[in-house]
């Protein structure tokens, strides 16, 4: 009869695995491990039908595994992170990996101007940015890609780690993936360019909103959040869309610190100041007035008003006056309190226009007719271009013009480091006409092909660069010709990101 051993799970014949003095003893180790390897396999697949969410691509992560069965594992906290994530910080954390290489021939007034252009992956001239603009940038804006559904042009070389998705969603995990790995490191590096009193404005829709959020918080930190403002982008609604016809995008802001965040608000309408009169000739100039009375009831405000006319006021039900009436005597004798024409009516805390702020704080929604929208942006591009179409989704000048006015003035610098069609730098250049600031910009921009069946690859532009460079010129010598201040920097310095050659070894 012939001898058994235990083998992992097998019983293995030892004569004919030639344990007995017989020949054959390589061959059969070798399918004794053969086999062991379908048992290993065949038991992974068991663990993995049992714990699919222990599942990491086709691998079990252990870990979460051990999770899995109740015994232990890393302590749970609160946090957002994906996989590739550490990977993505250690980018951002490396040395550029090359230089800026200026190009006067494609610059405008090289010697005058403050503005740059940098033609080159955003993610290394941010780097290099960090060893001349760390801690001067006053307000940075960003149109990163939506991830709608394009291939990301921006791809860095982080190593592709195994993302947790539950079944049947994994390609749209991967997607998120993908798109939270290209912006971390910008947006680390970024941060870190801001002055501390500066801000950062970032366009977004609902693909991503939601993870920029959570990303931006943990880089500047949640306190440092000044409020997501919402772009009415279209007007009109789209009836083959299903359920709801969007039409708004976000546009997040945070500070870098928000104690000391410039903010300079928006101008007052001119509509608001002709609510304002002088009726009775106050030497401190027009005025309006507002109610005195105000709820919820403090007893000590509670008192009778004899009007000039004799007659007796007290607050309505449920209200108090908003002053005492020893403040109220103060400003009556101040000529602050309105009782009407005939002095018999309610009476009213006069507020004058000297004294009201001369900005308004903004609302977080802006509308088309305030900032314009996604049609008339595209409409005035195609005008700055003799009536080509160069580029089909660009930014309104006037949308990004609010958030210049909002956090900058005097020599402040303005960055946008996916900067298109250069509708930030027009949009610069715009405002400096405007309120007489001399405010700079640096346009960062990938040189990206065009495709060849386009309107502006037919005339001669071959890459966004081309179109954004150009852009900024006709701007400039538009806004000096209506203008006619001819004092305006719309000029702008070419740099071009060259990879650092290799030292021959020696």
């Amino acid at each position: 009869m012939a001898k058994y051993w235990k083998y992992d799970l097998f019983f293995v014949d030892k004569k004919r695995c030639g344990q007995d003095g017989g020949g054959g003893g390589r061959a059969c180790h070798a399918n004794v491990g053969g086999r062991r390897k379908q048992v290993a396999d065949a038991r992974l697949e068991a663990v993995k039908k049992l714990f699919p969410e222990a599942v990491v691509d086709g691998d079990i992560d252990w870990d979460r595994l051990r999770k899995e069965l109740g015994c232990g594992g890393r302590e749970e906290s609160y946090e957002f992170t994906w996989p590739g994530k550490a990977e993505a910080r250690r980018l951002a954390e490396l040395p550029a990996s090359g230089v800026l290489r200026p190009d006067q021939a494609a610059s405008k007034q090289w010697e005058t101007t403050n503005n740059w252009y940098i033609e080159g992956d955003n993610l290394e001239a941010l780097k290099l940015l960090r060893a001349t603009h760390a801690g001067t940038i006053q307000m940075i804006y960003i149109d990163p890609p939506y991830n709608t559904g394009k291939v990301l042009t921006y791809k860095d070389n982080w190593r592709k780690g195994k993302a947790v998705v539950p079944s049947g969603i994994q390609e749209e995990a991967r997607g998120h993936v993908g798109w939270l790995n290209m912006m971390y490191p910008r947006l680390w590096v970024a941060r870190e360019l801001l002055a501390e009193t500066g801000a950062m404005f970032i366009s977004i829709d609902d693909t991503e909103q939601a993870n920029l959020k959570k990303m931006c918080d943990e880089l500047f930190g949640e306190r440092n959040f000044v409020a997501t403002f919402i772009w009415q982008r279209a007007f009109s609604p789209v009836n083959m869309n299903k359920f709801a016809s969007r039409n708004h995008d976000f546009i997040l802001c945070y500070a870098k610190n928000i104690d000391r965040l410039a903010w300079y608000g928006l101008p007052r309408h001119p509509e608001a100041d002709g609510r304002y009169a002088n009726p009775d000739n106050d030497p401190r100039g027009p005025w309006t007035s507002g109610d005195l009375s105000v709820g919820p009831p403090i007893p000590e405000k509670i008192y009778e008003i004899v009007t000039p006319s004799g007659r007796v006021v007290s607050p309505p039900n449920g209200y108090c006056w908003r002053v005492t009436k020893e403040r109220f005597t103060e400003l009556v004798e101040d000529n602050r309190i309105w009782f009407g024409k005939d002095g018999n009516g309610v009476p009213r805390l006069k507020r004058f226009l000297s004294e009201v702020k001369s900005t308004v704080t903004p609302l977080t929604i802006w509308t088309h007719d305030e900032v314009s929208h996604s049609q008339e942006a595209k409409k005035e591009l195609k005008e700055l271009f003799d009536g080509l179409a160069v580029m089909d989704y660009p930014k309104p000048v006037k949308l990004i013009q609010r958030m210049v006015a909002l956090t900058t003035k005097d020599n402040d610098i303005i960055l946008d480091f996916f900067s298109g069609s250069a509708t930030t730098a027009h949009a610069v250049m715009q405002q400096n006409a405007e309120d007489g600031g001399r405010r700079s910009f640096i346009m960062v921009q990938l040189p990206e092909r065009l495709a060849e069946t386009s309107e502006a690859y037919r005339v001669g532009f071959r890459t966004i660069c081309d179109i954004g460079r150009e852009r900024i010129r006709r701007a400039g010598e538009k806004i000096v010709y209506e203008t006619g201040k001819t004092e305006l920097d719309i000029g702008f310095r070419v740099f071009r990101f060259e990879k650092k050659s290799k030292q021959p070894a020696r």
